[in-house]
C-alpha cells in the first residue's frame, strides 16, 4: 500500500491544535466560590448599567418630546 505524506497545510494544522491544547493546559481556571462572585457582580453590574441607560433614555425622551411640542 502506499504511504501517505502529509502536507504543508496537515502539517501546520495539526501544529497549530497541538499548541492550542498545550495553551489550554496553562489556564488556570477559578475556583467555585471565585466564579459566583464574579458571575454575581457581572450581573449586578450589568442591570444597573441597564436601568441608567433606561433613564436616561425616558429623559431625552421626554426633553425631545417637549421641544417638540
Amino acid at each position: 500500500m502506499e504511504e501517505v505524506k502529509k502536507t504543508g497545510a496537515d502539517s501546520k494544522a495539526t501544529s497549530f491544535w497541538k499548541g492550542v491544547k498545550a495553551e489550554f493546559q496553562k489556564i488556570l481556571w477559578p475556583d467555585k466560590e471565585t466564579l459566583t462572585k464574579q458571575s454575581v457582580a457581572v450581573i449586578i453590574i450589568t442591570v444597573v448599567t441597564a436601568a441608567l441607560i433606561a433613564l436616561l433614555d425616558r429623559g431625552l425622551q421626554y426633553g425631545i418630546n417637549f421641544v417638540v411640542r
